[in-house]
């Protein structure tokens, strides 16, 4: 599928403009808040609003504008760090079609059942770096390329153990048996449509960029419900977790510099090409001097996990892919791997920025069987960018939606958006003896608070 026909088919505003041959780089997409946003007022870009964090608007939805199950949402542009708010959201239903496998000479699928759907509902948060374009482009996007791998497996889904042949035909008759001993499952075809939209979405992006002359890239963070399950897919350091009464429950794993060092500096070591004789793929505590030449330091490789020393040659001294530890560590000369650019294709983007997925990656997915959870009417799923996790730990954030859900009035449809900016609030440096101090966060912040319970009023999902 060309990018062409995808900004006719999903972006707003018909065919997007030819990339312009000097200039300015524009961005491949008008910017914009999310839809339901809309109506909620308008919030100062940098040069209106207050330098001061605690003064930054947090919005949310309209009253009267609901979204899914009622869920809640708000979120904060960083006016210090830039003009725009690099993250983007999107949410909704989703509804499947339920095809069979033509007949024709080009063997298309063809809608057989239109009025019968499977139906679903998605959330998704995505962190722009190097500019909101990728973030506009992975919103735009992803959930239609869902749609069209989901409507692709459906008839698998929707059996009760999936075929071997989805077109129904029997060509071995032992094909059930080896079906369930890979143990394969209707919740292993979904994890496979996210991640193909992953990747499909991935292509389209990595397209679109390129033909506008743009550079960047996003995280993504998607929460999907279907047939009683919540899959959570993310690429990136956006963090999703349960809260209820006395658990919390870790909903996503992290791309961050630690996690993604070894795939990293392994490529480095298989391609070294791709270093363009610029930078080392050794990790060392700090940036290497010319007084450490040598010396022997501390350092590790791809294949290590503890560490080692070794005596500084004068090739040390190049940028590190890697330095520092935990969240606060950071690639310089980031090399993150493009999907869309092929496997081992890298590219070196702004130094000094926290490891992002230069567009999609291959997401990390977790399942979540609510239907065997009890669930309780203060039972939430918080999904948010890194801007609220750097301030917020887990326990923080579940003790802060405790207490408010514990004191908020219960018949509220907008309660979860309230929550949603109180947990925002909690990250503009106001003292606040849940969280026991003031705590500041210089990045875009975005957050979806998902009430689990809603969904037994909807049935099933089918």
């Amino acid at each position: 599928m060309s990018a062409g026909w995808f900004r006719r088919r999903f972006l707003p505003g018909g065919p997007l403009p030819e990339p312009r041959p000097a200039g300015p780089r524009s961005s491949p997409v008008p910017y914009h808040r999310p839809r339901f946003l809309r109506g909620s007022g308008s919030s100062p870009g940098a040069t209106d609003a207050s330098r001061r964090p605690d003064a930054r608007p947090v919005r949310s939805p309209a009253r009267g504008r609901t979204l899914p199950w009622n869920a809640g949402y708000a979120e904060v542009i960083n006016a210090e760090k830039s003009e725009f708010n690099e993250d983007q959201a999107a949410c909704g239903k989703l509804c499947i079609r339920r095809c069979e496998f033509g007949i024709e000479e080009d063997q298309e699928w063809l809608t057989v059942c239109p009025e019968e759907f499977l139906t679903g509902h998605y959330w998704a948060l995505f962190d722009g770096h190097g500019g909101p374009a990728a973030a506009i482009l992975a919103a735009n996007t992803l959930h239609s390329c869902l749609r069209r791998q989901l409507e692709a497996v459906v008839e698998g889904m929707m059996a009760p153990q999936p075929p071997m042949h989805l077109s129904g035909c029997c060509v071995c008759p032992s094909d059930p048996q080896f079906v369930e001993e890979k143990g394969i499952r209707a919740e292993d075809l979904v994890i496979g449509a996210l991640e193909n939209a992953f990747q499909e979405c991935d292509d389209v992006i990595g397209r679109e960029l390129e033909a506008s002359g743009q550079v960047g890239g996003c995280t993504a963070l998607v929460a999907v419900f279907l047939q009683g399950k919540l899959y959570v897919a993310n690429a990136g350091d956006s963090r999703a977790i349960l809260v209820r009464r006395h658990e919390i429950r870790l909903l996503s794993s992290e791309f961050t510099p630690e996690t993604e060092r070894q795939r990293i500096q392994q490529l480095a070591f298989t391609y070294p090409e791709l270093l363009a004789g610029e930078f080392t793929r050794l990790e060392f505590p700090r940036r290497l001097k010319g007084d450490d030449l040598g010396q022997k330091v501390l350092f590790r490789d791809h294949h290590m996990r503890g560490w080692s020393y070794k005596r500084v040659e004068k090739s040390d001294l190049k940028y590190p892919l890697i330095h520092g530890q935990g969240r606060q560590a950071r690639l310089l000369g980031t090399l993150a791997v493009s999907r869309g650019l092929g496997d081992h294709q890298l590219r070196v983007l702004d130094t000094d920025i926290q490891l992002k997925p230069f567009l999609l990656s291959i997401p990390q997915v977790t399942v979540l069987d609510v239907h065997q959870l009890a669930v309780q009417e203060d039972d939430v799923v918080v999904m948010a960018t890194d801007g609220l996790w750097d301030v917020l730990s887990n326990e923080q954030v579940a003790l802060l939606v405790r207490s408010f859900l514990t004191g908020n009035q219960k018949d509220d449809p907008h309660r979860f958006s309230e929550l949603a900016k109180m947990l925002i609030h909690n990250t503009q440096g106001k003292d606040n003896g849940a969280t026991g101090e003031g705590q500041v966060s210089y990045d875009d912040v975005s957050v979806f608070v998902i009430p689990l319970h809603s969904q037994a009023q909807e049935g099933s999902g089918h």
